[in-house]
C-alpha cells in the first residue's frame, strides 16, 4: 500500500507482445499495458469485472462478439465472465483495472 511509481515495478510478458505491470490493492488490480502491433490476445473470460482504458494507439476489441475499435480515451466494461478478445493494431497502452484481485497475476 502507499505510492508507487511504474518506473520500480517488474515487468511481465504474460501473452506474447503483452507486457504489462500490475498493482494490487485488497480488492483491485491494475494493470498498466505495453502492447507491440499485431500481437493477439485469445480469447478468454474470467469472474473478475473489467475496465480497460486505452490510453494510446488502436485496439481491435472483441467483446462477446460485438467488435469495436478502441482509440485513445476509450474505456470498456467487462462484466464478469464474459468472453473477450483483441489485437493490436498499432503499439498501444492499455490500463486494466479489475475487481476483485487477479489473484493469478499476484
Amino acid at each position: 500500500m502507499g505510492f508507487l511509481n511504474l518506473k520500480d515495478l517488474e515487468q511481465k510478458e504474460i501473452v506474447k507482445g503483452y507486457k504489462v505491470k500490475f498493482v494490487h490493492s485488497v480488492t483491485m488490480t491494475t494493470a498498466y499495458w505495453t502492447i507491440e502491433a499485431g500481437s493477439v490476445l485469445p480469447e478468454h473470460s474470467h469472474m473478475n469485472e473489467q475496465v480497460s482504458n486505452v490510453t494510446k494507439g488502436k485496439f481491435e476489441f472483441n467483446l462477446d462478439g460485438e467488435i469495436k475499435i478502441l482509440e485513445s480515451g476509450d474505456v470498456v466494461v467487462i462484466p464478469s465472465n464474459v468472453p473477450h478478445s483483441g489485437k493490436a493494431l498499432t503499439d498501444c497502452l492499455i490500463i486494466d483495472t479489475f475487481h476483485p484481485v487477479r489473484e493469478d497475476y499476484r
